[in-house]
């Protein structure tokens, strides 16, 4: 049997008040607590923060704060990752993000999901689906990548563009729903 963090981690239907979960997400609001707290002249400190609580944190990574964080250890990141200031990256399941990739303020990236249906819906159980983010792409400010969602290496998201399905590699979107340029 499941249990409701591997139910999660696979993008099962999974219960968010399970105390495993309760107490790996109060693990993740000290570490936004202590992170976006770190002054900007600690870089060693902020670098050792990460590595301690993100799943993956390559070479060069910069995280403005604040950031906010569903969990954190379930967030990889590629070399040279630049996250501008005030992103929000719900990582119920996996988001990946690849080697140089700029992500502008107010970023949300979103790989927790609900049910559609109330019925479930007023269960409390929740799912993922997890979000990859290939090398090299940019990033507009105030952009929405959806859960599930896949965006190749060298694409570009323009500002507040609500990405809702995948993005192929190389290819410029925006608007809402995102859509090629």
């Amino acid at each position: 049997m499941q249990s409701e963090k591997e139910k999660m981690l696979a993008g099962a239907l999974y219960n968010a008040a399970d105390p495993e979960l309760q107490a790996d997400q109060a693990c993740a609001a000290r570490f936004m607590q202590d992170y976006n707290a770190t002054p900007h002249d600690r870089q060693t400190a902020r670098q050792a923060l990460l590595a301690k609580h993100l799943g993956r944190v390559g070479s060069g990574c910069v995280i403005r704060p604040p950031v906010a964080v569903d969990y954190g250890s379930n967030l990889y990141l590629g070399d040279g990752v630049f996250l501008n200031f005030g992103c929000v990256l719900l990582d119920v399941c996996a988001i990946a993000i690849g080697d140089r990739t700029q992500i502008g303020p107010g970023v949300h990236i979103y790989a927790a999901d609900h049910p559609r249906d109330a019925e479930t819906r007023a269960t409390g159980l929740e799912f993922g689906r997890p979000v990859t983010i290939g090398a090299d792409v940019w990033i507009g400010g105030k952009a929405i990548i959806l859960p599930g969602v896949t965006i190749g290496d060298g694409a570009v998201i323009g500002a507040g563009a609500v990405v809702t399905r995948d993005v192929a590699p190389h290819t410029r979107v925006g608007g809402n729903p995102a859509r090629p340029l």
